[in-house]
């Protein structure tokens, strides 16, 4: 199967707007629409049926994991498959002035979706030890999440049992925390190919082996994506807000924030110990820019470095560029 867009015929395409239960399936050019179960079986039955004249394309919806049997099946039979983000979708259906939001008028718009745009990323199915770290990971990362919203609570005057009850949760979790920072640690140090990675990516200053791994978890696409490409997958590219002699803040939106967080942290002790991150910081805040958007920038800076290093296989020698 090519994994070059340009290469694949998109005169055919299946569309599938998912749900837990049953998948609504759009075809074009013949426009003809069906509901189906979301099962292997009734999705190999459909995929099939639009492979006798000529190979579809196929483009679904991400649905929180209901998706993953259509992408499989299409890995399976050897079909080039796109998962399309929800944010791009809506936004499309915008466009096309689709206010309403059903099954019905999702399917389609997903099929004018796949046929109109030219910049999609084909799925690639993960290997089982991505898929294993990246499990490990959102456990580690939902945990510290709720480890914070408890000591938050701990802020504020509580009976002793409660107080007792919340000193007791968050101490059970962070153990809980460790150990699976454990798990991870030796997963990446027993695969090959992540701990190759994970020596690259640390070799950046301030860039530790939790902010390593949540990369590989996360955006395991890092070493063959442009500088573009790299900064927008976490959503750290600058978004222009201008209009006629309007000269906007920029603002970033988007991308996989599970990541910002590590890169967030990454960037202060990169800010802390490399002293030509601390002159490029130094530079933004005399031209005035404020200490939140300096950070930004050099998160921006160290995505685009750890994508250089593992494209390039080359430890990072410390240039900001």
């Amino acid at each position: 199967m090519s994994s070059n867009l340009n290469e694949i015929d998109r005169t055919n395409i299946i569309a599938f707007e998912v749900s837990k239960a049953s998948l609504t399936v759009r075809s074009l050019p013949d426009d003809q629409q069906v509901t189906i179960p979301n099962t292997a079986q009734a999705i190999k039955r459909q995929l099939k049926a639009a492979c006798k004249d000529r190979r579809p394309f196929v483009d679904c919806e991400a649905s929180g994991g209901y998706e993953r049997s259509v992408l499989e099946c299409c890995v399976e039979l050897g079909l080039p498959v796109h998962r399309a983000h929800g944010t791009r979708t809506r936004n499309f259906a915008k466009y096309l002035g689709l206010s309403a939001k059903t099954d019905a008028v999702d399917a389609r718009m997903l099929a004018l979706f796949a046929a109109k745009s030219d910049d999609l990323r084909l799925w690639q199915p993960p290997s089982k030890e991505t898929v294993e770290l990246r499990g490990l990971r959102r456990r580690r990362d939902d945990l510290a999440q709720m480890i914070r919203k408890e000591q938050n609570r701990l802020e504020h005057p509580h009976i002793k049992t409660v107080e007792r009850s919340l000193k007791r949760h968050v101490r059970i979790m962070a153990n809980e925390v460790k150990e699976l920072d454990a798990q991870i640690a030796k997963l990446v140090t027993s695969t090959p190919e992540f701990r190759r990675k994970s020596d690259l990516l640390t070799s950046v200053v301030g860039v530790g082996p939790k902010t390593a791994a949540a990369c590989l978890a996360y955006v395991p696409e890092l070493g063959s994506l442009t500088k573009g490409q790299a900064a927008a997958i976490v959503g750290l590219a600058p978004h222009a807000q201008d209009s006629g002699t309007l000269k906007g803040h920029r603002r970033i939106s988007g991308g996989r924030r599970e990541v910002r967080a590590s890169l967030y942290m990454a960037a202060l002790s990169t800010l802390r110990y490399d002293p030509m991150m601390q002159s490029f910081a130094r530079r933004l805040r005399a031209r005035g820019k404020p200490a939140k958007v300096a950070i930004t920038a050099i998160m921006r800076k160290l995505i685009v470095i750890m994508n250089a290093v593992l494209k390039t296989g080359e430890p990072a020698r410390g240039a900001v560029s």
